[in-house]
């Protein structure tokens, strides 16, 4: 931590953001003579600074160089430390020496051959290309030089601008020079460059496993700080296994370090640390924090001679007071979180958790009373800017992108200052309501220097549950696995809600089913019941017609039957006609007629018998006539129908 407050001492290198002096502390492996040495200004020279300028005469790195070094003869080497910081290098004039620049060593890839290139650090990108020219007989205008940690930079990009570390790996991508035979080899390194590889990295302390895709192209190093970034190990606490024997240098590509394609196996765990035991003497009155953004423990500030008020930019002497995060006696809570959130972007900047804007009743509507698969946890921050912990609370914790993505994903957040004690009445007044009085009185029995709070909040069939309190004096690996824990009990919990709820749409679905299928059969039964109805008058009706044809067809068969004239005896002075009648159904009328007897009245027999001779034809056997087609006026004499003839009835076509 002290080479970060060192670095990141904008008195000394210009620079105040720790998580920048960081990034150049691993890019010069943890050289802090090299990282200050990279970034100091050089106009008139370049100074040379030693451990003994960084840490001060009476630490144990100063003693060792000391020990090697010549006396002091300048009278300025002895002059007090500046009070302005602690940590800022001591430059006498006896360290100002004649300017030597800095010199960058290259390590470029091409194909199957590797080029080592020197450059001062003054120099621009495209003389790097200039000597790739010579060595590869590429021309320039055909090379694309890749592998820059800030991504592609053009030709007249400075080397300085890129605040690059002592040792780079880059390597050259041809795409319009095709390869020869000669340089089939050289094609498998191109195209593993062009690779993705899959690395399994199993997180042997969180027992989790990562499935993460590199290109060919990534370099060990950028494999290292991304799983930083999903596991808070900082690359220097990181232990490896399974790393081939070839992949000795950080600055090695995927394509050229021996892993296995298109899967490898890695595990990575924290390295222990051994205790720092060293105890600087000098004072600093202008450090604001002392962690570093990848969430290792705090270092004690009074470790350094820094009064915590100052440190965490609480001291009432310096600077200029804050704005509240938080209106007094606000009367609208929604109009309450908006300044609020409006106010934690201008503090801490834009990347923070989204902060529910609404009441505390709809932010547990939201998280708690949807379906069960949309359900989340609250998170609920309570803010004091009295609290030492506060500063360093939001800009490292609440900041952190692991902790933003993580509250964004699987948190409803919601906010309150309580700052003011008005503000904070009315949230115990809120936290009673909703939660009941044993949250409220455990909030109250928590001190202003153990803010701020962090309440994750779970909601329950019957009541909400508080799973956890998280204080202010944490760490972002502690957060994290706080949260994590949380969220393993939540997910327990929704699980069942889950299949509860599966379970109760089941048997609604059923008795939908069950419902419709019901009524569907009353519908059907309901049609099928008008249908018979229908078709039982239909058929009602069709039997009245019938009956009254039948009536009526009755009706004129017995009065043709009164009309006929007796049958003449078989005996008589006049002739006699016996006809023979054969009827559809086999049987045979047999009646006498009177010689003289009209063709009219033989058919009005026959239809008395019920065969009406509109529907009936009256035919002779041989040879064959139709009767019922000759003149009805006629007699049987005239129609040939004497002494005696067999005839037969058919129906009309």
């Amino acid at each position: 931590a002290t080479e970060q407050v060192i670095v990141a001492d904008s008195a000394c290198t210009g620079i105040d953001n720790i998580a920048e002096a960081i990034t150049l502390l691993e890019l010069n492996n943890w050289d802090l003579v090299a990282a200050i040495n990279g970034v100091m200004p050089q106009e008139n020279g370049i100074f040379e600074v030693s451990q003994a300028n960084i840490y001060g005469p009476h630490s144990q790195a100063a003693t060792a160089e000391a020990a090697v070094a010549p006396p002091a003869t300048s009278s300025s080497s002895s002059s007090p430390p500046s009070s302005s910081s602690a940590f800022c290098p001591v430059l006498p004039s006896r360290h100002i020496v004649e300017r030597q620049p800095r010199m960058l060593n290259f390590r470029v890839e091409y194909r199957q051959r590797t080029v080592e290139v020197v450059v001062e650090e003054g120099s621009a990108v495209g003389e790097i290309k200039h000597i790739l020219e010579t060595e590869l007989q590429v021309p320039i205008s055909q090379m694309q030089l890749k592998g820059w940690k800030s991504g592609d930079v053009s030709d007249v990009t400075v080397l300085r601008s890129l605040h690059l570390p002592k040792n780079n790996s880059l390597y050259v991508l041809t795409p319009d020079i095709a390869p020869t035979a000669s340089t089939s080899q050289n094609s498998v390194l191109q195209e593993s460059l062009n690779q993705n590889f899959l690395l399994v990295i199993s997180h042997r302390e969180a027992q989790r496993d990562y499935n993460l895709n590199f290109p060919g192209s990534r370099t060990i190093q950028e494999v290292k700080r991304n799983v930083s970034d999903l596991t808070n190990i900082p690359v220097r606490h990181q232990q490896w296994e399974g790393w081939p024997a070839a992949a000795s240098d950080d600055s090695m590509t995927l394509a050229a370090s021996g892993i296995s394609y298109p899967c490898h196996h890695l595990s990575v765990c924290r390295r222990s640390s051994p205790a720092n035991n060293q105890e600087p003497t000098e004072e600093c009155a202008d450090v604001h924090m002392v962690s570093d953004s990848e969430g290792d423990d705090f270092e004690d500030a009074s470790e350094f001679g820094v009064d915590e008020s100052e440190m965490f930019g609480m001291g009432s002497s310096t600077g200029c007071r804050k704005a509240a995060l938080m209106p007094e006696n606000s009367e609208n809570e929604s109009d309450a979180l908006l300044h609020f959130t409006a106010e934690f972007s201008t503090r801490y900047g834009e990347c923070h958790p989204v902060f529910f804007i609404g009441t505390l009743e709809a932010a547990s509507q939201e998280a708690f009373y949807g379906k069960a698969r949309d359900r989340k946890l609250l998170a609920i921050y309570l803010h004091n800017d009295e609290s030492v912990l506060s500063n360093v609370f939001c800009s490292q914790m609440m900041c952190a992108d692991s902790i933003v993505a993580y509250l964004s994903q699987n948190f409803i957040t919601w906010a309150w200052d309580v700052t003011k004690e008005a503000n904070k009445a009315r949230l115990l007044t809120i936290c009673t309501r909703h939660f009941g009085s044993v949250v409220a009185q455990t909030i109250r029995t928590y001190k202003t220097d153990q803010f701020p709070l962090l309440l994750i909040v779970m909601g329950k069939r019957t009541s909400n549950e508080v799973l956890n309190v998280i204080q202010g004096n944490t760490t972002v690996d502690e957060l994290m696995m706080r949260l994590m824990g949380a969220m393993e009990i939540f997910s327990a919990q929704q699980q069942e809600d889950i299949k509860d709820e599966d379970e109760r749409e089941a048997r609604e679905m059923v008795k939908r089913e069950q419902d419709e299928a019901y009524q569907l059969s009353l519908e059907a039964d309901r049609k099928k019941r008008e249908a018979q109805e229908r078709e039982q008058a239909e058929q009602l009706r069709l039997q009245q017609i019938q009956k009254e044809a039948d009536d009526e067809k009755e009706a004129i068969r017995l009065s043709l039957e009164h009309a006929l004239p007796p049958e003449p005896a078989e005996e008589g002075g006049e002739p006699i006609s016996k006809l023979r009648i054969r009827t559809p159904s086999g049987e045979f009328l047999v009646r006498r007629f009177l010689g003289s007897t009209k063709l009219q009245v033989l058919f009005d027999f026959v239809a008395s018998k019920g065969y009406p001779w509109d529907d009936f034809k009256l035919l002779t056997t041989f040879p064959r006539r139709n009767i019922t087609q000759l003149d009805p006026a006629s007699s049987l004499l005239e129609a040939k129908l004497f002494p005696q003839e067999t005839l037969f009835l058919e129906a009309k076509e």
